[in-house]
């Protein structure tokens, strides 16, 4: 029903109990007429009204669908990764961190190519799932040598990774940013590991990290519906 068909059932309502006419005319509906013609009125709005939280409610429900959907698919990719790669996957407030098989050999900072298929498979999830969140490749390195030298070759080894992102995902540049944590003992995965040689490999990685800040999963817009 109308907006204007509405209104005008309620006036008819009202002017029939007599609270709509000329004015200074005299009433002559009784009481109980009165409390008739109200409890009408009342019971037609309460009606529309139910029948609009109906609505609401149904527009919710598929809204909220929606998102549980996405978040499914997207713990499913995860788990995928998981078995596949051997990639760990923290899930934080705020953000989805990913332990990955990218290591590097001592003193070194080029990407091998066997990282190359979960960097990838990153990327599309992240694209996927996130594509306005912040994506930090965090670089480390073993405790061989210097602090400032291992500071700047866990840039090194970030920067690598982020250009490959850059380059062959569609991660977008403003997206994407890299930092080093070099030897920092506390992120170190075997301390006392260290090179030359195959000893401390573990710790000569990189991690990756989805900043999406509480943001719903994509491809859901503000008001829960796909974009």
């Amino acid at each position: 029903m109308s907006t204007n068909r509405r209104t005008s059932k309620r006036l008819a309502i009202l002017a029939g109990i007599g609270l709509v006419g000329a004015t200074g005319a005299c009433s002559t509906v009784s009481p109980d007429e009165m409390d008739t013609g109200m409890a009408s009125l009342r019971d037609e709005m309460m009606r529309e009204m139910q029948a609009g939280d109906e609505q609401v409610s149904q527009q919710l429900s598929g809204r909220i669908d929606n998102v549980e959907q996405r978040i499914a698919q997207l713990e499913t990719e995860l788990q995928n990764m998981e078995e596949e790669f051997q990639v760990t996957v923290q899930r934080l407030e705020d953000q989805l961190r990913f332990d990955v098989p990218v290591y590097f050999g001592f003193d070194e900072s080029e990407l091998q190519q066997d990282a190359h298929a979960i960097l990838d498979r990153f990327g599309a999830v992240a694209q996927q799932y996130y594509p306005e969140a912040t994506i930090t490749v965090e670089g480390f390195t073993d405790p061989s040598g210097s602090a400032e030298y291992n500071r700047q070759l866990g840039q090194a080894r970030a920067d690598a990774v982020r250009g490959y992102l850059l380059g062959n995902t569609q991660l977008g540049e403003d997206r994407v940013r890299a930092v080093s944590y070099g030897e920092e003992t506390q992120r170190l995965i075997t301390p006392d590991a260290s090179g030359p040689g195959q000893e401390g490999w573990q710790n000569r990685r990189v991690v990756l990290v989805i900043d999406h800040g509480g943001a719903r999963p994509a491809n859901v817009s503000e008001d829960g519906t796909e974009r």
